[in-house]
């Protein structure tokens, strides 16, 4: 069975649409079904319902798709381990971030291209959920994310960082403050995450521990929509510590820390835990291993 099958097959799977696969894959659009068609002779099931566009998996081409993804993992980690034999590695690290640890990713990718300066990297902002979900279908070589509140599974780890909360507001609005407390904070006409991020979670459930619960005026997915948010609306925000250490001078602004501090939360890297361990991985590691 030949690789580019199962990269078309992949791209398909992904893109769900067949001359956006057929872009992805560098090829032409009957070149890609063909090579479907060809993929499906030598299973000999039908992998894909199709009429003109694509509709879905066939129940045989969801059972296929886990093992061709491991399939096509298994290759690409076979050419970085023999291309990584004698120098450095090549090619593109994938890296899923969650959006409070995003200030982080120049530590970590500072650290990893001081160690392997010919790789490229591709950053993507992802919830906790997307990276789990990224890392099992190999579209990953590592994720930061929370390891102590809905701690992934199957999974290497390594403790990159403690988050703290800080709340952000207007200059005029502050004061002469020069922290606040986390009742105070969570009285203010608030701007925070949705309930889908998992950041939003974790403050929920610190609240609760406190008897808070945060009604918030307004929700985001961006740390970017809330400083706007912030800026010029009648709002706050809590934000994690990651953030104020970007945002030091701002001249609008005010960052407080919490005179009472909610816990922290830990923040690391996590690989796929799967024999051998990907080369990519590897590197990945050993570059926050040396920043923890």
């Amino acid at each position: 069975m030949q690789i580019r099958l199962i990269r078309y097959f992949l791209a398909l799977v992904k893109e769900r649409h067949f001359a956006r696969a057929a872009d992805a894959c560098g090829v032409t659009q009957p070149t890609l079904s063909a090579g479907l068609t060809a993929l499906e002779r030598q299973m000999g099931k039908r992998l894909v319902v199709r009429d003109r566009r694509f509709i879905s998996l066939t129940p045989e081409g969801e059972a296929m798709l886990p093992w061709a993804q491991q399939m096509l993992a298994a290759q690409e980690g076979m050419n970085a381990a023999v291309g990584g034999v004698r120098g450095p590695l090549t090619g593109e690290f994938r890296l899923g971030a969650i959006p409070a640890a995003l200030p982080w990713t120049g530590r970590l990718a500072q650290a990893l291209l001081a160690a392997q300066p010919e790789l490229d990297l591709s950053i993507r902002s992802l919830t906790s959920r997307e990276i789990v979900r990224a890392l099992a279908a190999f579209e990953l070589d590592g994720g930061i994310t929370y390891l102590d509140h809905e701690p992934p599974a199957d999974v290497i780890r390594v403790p990159l960082y403690a988050e703290q909360y800080r709340v952000l507001l207007r200059r005029d609005v502050a004061g002469d403050r020069t922290d606040i407390s986390v009742a105070t904070a969570a009285d203010l006409p608030l701007c925070l995450l949705h309930q889908g991020m998992q950041n939003r979670r974790i403050l929920d459930a610190r609240m609760a521990e406190r008897g808070l619960i945060l009604r918030p005026r307004a929700t985001a997915d961006s740390y970017v929509a809330l400083l706007a948010l912030v800026q010029d609306g009648p709002f706050a925000t809590i934000i994690p510590d990651s953030y104020a250490r970007l945002l030091p001078d701002l001249p609008w602004a005010s960052i407080l820390p919490f005179s009472d501090p909610l816990p922290s939360s830990t923040v690391g890297l996590v690989v796929l835990d799967r024999e051998p361990v990907a080369t990519m991985a590897c590197a990945v590691l050993a570059a926050a291993r040396s920043l923890a």
